[in-house]
């Protein structure tokens, strides 16, 4: 019998060693000092790749139990962490929410990718590249990171949202741009055709896996879930997004448009927060894994040498895109410090650059040493790019304090701030007046910069941020208030929100505003202590008025009206799950 030859000597040990080790001691180590894990994997892959302490394995051979030194050997499953932080990011959204966004992907992440591009082809035509390869490089540069600009920000945060309407069209047009490409190689031909059976193969496929998918999800986690199995749930989530991700690969899509297609269908479903959990350690560790092979492509020694050249490489792409963004969202009515903070977020260059470089080197548009150089570049930006994002947030803070004049900074007492009030619209001003009317302390949380303003000169204390944001909520001091008021128009971020606080201040009453009967059960399921249906307040206040002027005595009319407002809402606890059974279909009639 032959004994099994396997040890910590196999290269693919090794690299496992390499990465849960980078995983399960040196991110916790990062954290406790408050630096980014972005920056954390992105350290490690220098140290450890073969530009770092892999160049020394021949002097000292027992390093490569420590080394990654075939980055291509890990760069799969890097792509794989893309893939299910797409699919991640699908499973937040809705088909509704994701067309309400139609102008936003198609206006301005088109401009943004086109007025980006275009400025630095001209730029770098100035300087004597030709008409080809200055395009070239300008449209890859003026691709932005998905995979690291999300993480940072969130999806569903104020900022996050319109970075993910750029980033979303640069993705869609990522193959498209590359057929563009190789039709500019000399001798190129017969290229229209093929980008026009591209287009007509996408729609088919994208058309199919919906109808299909609205049909089947449903039903297999439905089987899944009887089997009360986790690892059988967990690997049909993980097929679905594969299965969606070959589908769209095999068009010449990209796999991340299959994936954020996969989340989208099965957000739509009653499966998406379990789905959502349960693949959420492999989504943090496969993304890990990209950013250690984005710092293996660092080589030191070559960027100390032509440190300055690389300097102004990045300096000047980080300028242009910053720029346009920002330019580009003020025309389009975002407020200033918001435009800010997202122009510097988005100014660094993409992990798809690189690709777009290496399509356009094989066709002949650029030379290898311009290659090699601007690769250098992009990888240099893809690292400082939490950087970008910390100097966006200080950018925001410097230019809404000059917005809001002379008002000072809210300041959380340290015994707590009585209640906190999130959103400072018509509801939650309207909240804030009553509970000053009855001496009640309370701190009011709005990402409008204008409404903070006008708030803070009436000497309101408001505090301007985007609780999408966690570190905005740790900051907001919710173990010592005495309750927490969501008035915000975002049916998604009010559950999210519900339930995170919910989970480490169990105590707290937490009074949500609702859209309708369905969102207030979200929120029932969510934790919070009380959900207000806008569209039944408003029927029982209707109600309230018709009474009192058909000279029914007012005593018996508020009676009635709050009997049956305990009746409604012991209705939509039965929906969550928290009460005896749902009489919905009467209330909804109702």
């Amino acid at each position: 019998m032959v004994p099994m030859a396997i040890g910590l000597d196999n290269n693919g040990f090794s690299d496992a060693l390499v990465i849960l080790g980078a995983a399960g001691i040196v991110i916790p180590a990062f954290a406790r000092l408050k630096v980014s894990p972005v920056i954390g994997f992105i350290l490690v892959g220098i140290m450890v790749g073969p530009a770092g302490l892999g160049r020394l394995i021949g002097e000292a051979p027992w390093l490569r139990h420590f080394t990654i030194s075939d980055r291509a050997r890990i760069e799969p499953f890097a792509q794989f962490g893309i893939v299910l932080l797409l699919f991640s990011i699908g499973l937040e959204l809705s088909f509704k929410r994701l067309w309400a966004m139609r102008a936003q992907v198609f206006g301005v992440g088109a401009a943004e990718l086109i007025g980006s591009g275009l400025i630095i082809g001209i730029a770098l035509h100035l300087l004597g590249q030709g008409w080809p390869g200055a395009i070239a490089l300008g449209l890859a540069l003026g691709l932005s990171s998905t995979a690291l600009v999300l993480p940072i920000v969130g999806a569903q945060s104020r900022v996050g949202r319109s970075a993910f309407a750029m980033l979303l069209f640069e993705d869609l047009a990522l193959v498209p741009l590359l057929f563009a490409l190789a039709a500019m190689a000399p001798g190129a031909g017969g290229t229209g055709w093929a980008m026009a059976t591209l287009m007509l193969a996408s729609a088919a496929t994208v058309a199919i896996m919906f109808l299909t998918g609205r049909v089947l999800l449903p039903r297999l986690f439905a089987q899944a879930a009887r089997t009360k199995s986790p690892e059988l749930f967990l690997a049909a989530a993980l097929l679905v997004v594969i299965v969606s991700s070959l589908a769209t690969s095999a068009v010449g899509l990209s796999p991340i448009v299959g994936a954020l297609l996969a989340g989208l269908l099965i957000a739509e479903t009653d499966y998406r927060s379990e789905v959502e959990v349960i693949t959420a350690p492999f989504r943090g560790l496969a993304l890990g894994v990209f950013l250690i092979t984005v710092g293996m492509g660092l080589d030191l020694p070559v960027i100390v040498q032509n440190w300055g050249l690389l300097a102004i490489g990045v300096a000047g792409v980080v300028l242009i895109k910053a720029m346009v963004t920002f330019a580009l969202l003020r025309l389009t009515g975002q407020h200033t410090p918001v435009a800010a903070e997202i122009g510097v977020l988005m100014a660094s260059p993409s992990e798809t650059t690189l690709i777009v470089l290496g399509v356009a080197l094989q066709a002949g548009l650029i030379l290898p040493t311009t290659a090699n150089y601007w690769q250098t570049v992009t990888a240099v930006g893809l690292t400082i790019t939490p950087l970008l994002a910390r100097l966006g947030r200080l950018s925001a803070r410097v230019i809404a304090h000059r917005v809001g004049g002379d008002a000072p900074e809210t300041v959380i007492d340290s015994d707590g701030p009585g209640t906190v009030i999130i959103g400072f619209g018509r509801v939650g001003r309207m909240v804030a007046e009553m509970l000053h009317a009855h001496g009640k302390r309370f701190v009011a949380v709005e990402a409008d910069i204008d409404a903070v303003a006008n708030a803070r000169r009436e000497g309101v204390p408001v505090i301007f941020g985007d609780v999408a944001r966690s570190e905005l909520v740790d900051r907001l001091n919710l173990g010592r208030a005495e309750a927490l008021i969501l008035t915000m128009d975002d049916p998604v971020l009010s559950v999210r929100l519900t339930r995170r606080v919910r989970g480490w201040v169990p105590g707290l009453t937490i009074i949500a505003r609702a859209r309708d009967v369905d969102h207030a059960a979200e929120l029932y399921a969510a934790g919070v202590s009380d959900a207000v249906p806008e569209t039944l307040e408003s029927s029982l206040q209707l109600a309230e008025a018709v009474l009192a002027d058909l000279g029914v005595a007012i005593g018996p009319v508020i009676a009635s009206i709050h009997e049956k407002r305990e009746a409604l809402r012991a209705d939509i606890k039965a929906a969550a799950g928290l009460d005896q059974p749902p009489r919905l279909s009467r209330l909804n009639k109702s």
